[in-house]
C-alpha cells in the first residue's frame, strides 16, 4: 500500500492564522526551517490501484487535492480518487472538510462510528446538510474490532480500535467520553502482509493500543504536543494536553517513553503536531531527541511505503 500524508498539522494548521508564537512568527518571517502544515489527514490506496480512502476530511481538503494530482486522475469529466471517506473522530479538524466534497454526482461514501455519527448529525449537523447535496452514504466502524473494507479499494483492510482521547467540543459527552468518539485505525495490505496503525488523537497507551502499535510495520501516532503545559507555557491557553485528550511526547509515560518499547523494525511518526510544539523546527533541541530515538516528524506530501 502507499500512504500519502495530506496534512500533518492539528487543527489550525502552521502557521495557525491568528498565532503569532515562536513557531509561527519563525514560519513567516522565514527565521526557521520550519515549512507550513495543513491540517491533519491521509490517503491510503493499493501500491497498483488510484483509487483510495481518504482518512480524515480536514477543512484543508480543497488545497490538498490541489497539491496531490493523484486524487485528481482526470478519468472523466468529473472525476475524484477518493473512493470513501474514514473518520477518525467528529472534531472540526477532521469532518468539515466533508462541506468541500459536496459536488459529488453520487452520495458520498462515508464510514463512521454510532458516536461520531449522532454528534455529526446533532452537535455539528454536517449529515444534514449535506443531504441538500451529494448526500451520504453512512457506514458504520465497528468498534469490536471486526475488519471492514471500502469497495473500489482491493487489498486493503481496515480494523478500529477505540482510543482514550476526547470527543468534540460540541459532544455532548466531551467531559464523559464514550467508546467510538475516537479510534486508532490498523491499515493492512492484505498483500504485502504489512500495516500501518495510525492514531492522531491519542490520550493514554492502554495494553490494546500498545498491542496494535507492537504488531504494526508502521506507527503513526499523536504529535500534537512535547509537554503536558504546552499551551500554557506558551501563553495561548489554560488546558493541559492530556485535559483536551492527547499524550504528550516529552516528560515520564509521554509517547518518547511508549516508542522505545517498540520493536526495532517500526518505523515510527509523529503526526498531527500543534503549531506551538517546538520539534515542528528541525534545528530544536527536541527535534535533535526524536532524531536519536528514531523517531519522525511528518510533513506534509510525505509518501509512506511500509
Amino acid at each position: 500500500m502507499r500512504v500519502t500524508v495530506l496534512g500533518s498539522a492539528a487543527g489550525g494548521g502552521f502557521p495557525q492564522w491568528n498565532c503569532n508564537c515562536p513557531n509561527c512568527t519563525g514560519v513567516r518571517r522565514g527565521t526557521s526551517r520550519a515549512v507550513p502544515r495543513t491540517q491533519s489527514s491521509l490517503f491510503v490506496r493499493p501500491d497498483d490501484g488510484v483509487d483510495g480512502v481518504l482518512i480524515n476530511a480536514s477543512p484543508d481538503i480543497l488545497q490538498q487535492i490541489q497539491a496531490h494530482p493523484a486524487l485528481q486522475p482526470a478519468r472523466a469529466l468529473r472525476d475524484t480518487a477518493i473512493a470513501g471517506v474514514v473518520l477518525m473522530d467528529g472534531q472540526v479538524d477532521h469532518a468539515t472538510g466533508l462541506f468541500m466534497l459536496r459536488e459529488r454526482g453520487t452520495p458520498l461514501p462515508l464510514w463512521c462510528t454510532a458516536p461520531v455519527e449522532a454528534d455529526l448529525t446533532e452537535g455539528n449537523p454536517i449529515l444534514r446538510v449535506l443531504s441538500h447535496y451529494c448526500g451520504v452514504s453512512l457506514q458504520r466502524i465497528p468498534i469490536d474490532g471486526t475488519a471492514f473494507r471500502v469497495p473500489g479499494v482491493d487489498g486493503l483492510q481496515f480494523r478500529a480500535l477505540p482510543l482514550s482521547s476526547k470527543a468534540a467540543p460540541y459532544s455532548p459527552h466531551r467531559e464523559h467520553p464514550v467508546p467510538g468518539d475516537n479510534i486508532g485505525l490498523s491499515i493492512v495490505d492484505e498483500r504485502a502482509g504489512r500495516s500501518v496503525f495510525y492514531a492522531p488523537g491519542l490520550g493514554d497507551i492502554t495494553p490494546p493500543v500498545l498491542d496494535a502499535m507492537t504488531g504494526s510495520d508502521v506507527v503513526m501516532v499523536d504529535g500534537t504536543f512535547w509537554t503536558d503545559t504546552e499551551m500554557q507555557t506558551v501563553g495561548v491557553g489554560r488546558k493541559t494536553a492530556r485535559a483536551i485528550g492527547h499524550l504528550p511526547q516529552s516528560g515520564p509515560g509521554g509517547m518518547v517513553e511508549w516508542l522505545r518499547r517498540l520493536p526495532a523494525r517500526t518505523r515510527r511518526i509523529l503526526v498531527h503536531i500543534n503549531n506551538t510544539n517546538p520539534i515542528l523546527d528541525p534545528d530544536s533541541p527536541e527535534r535533535a531527541l526524536l532524531a536519536r530515538e528514531g523517531i519522525e516528524v511528518a510533513e506534509d506530501r510525505m509518501d509512506i511505503q511500509p
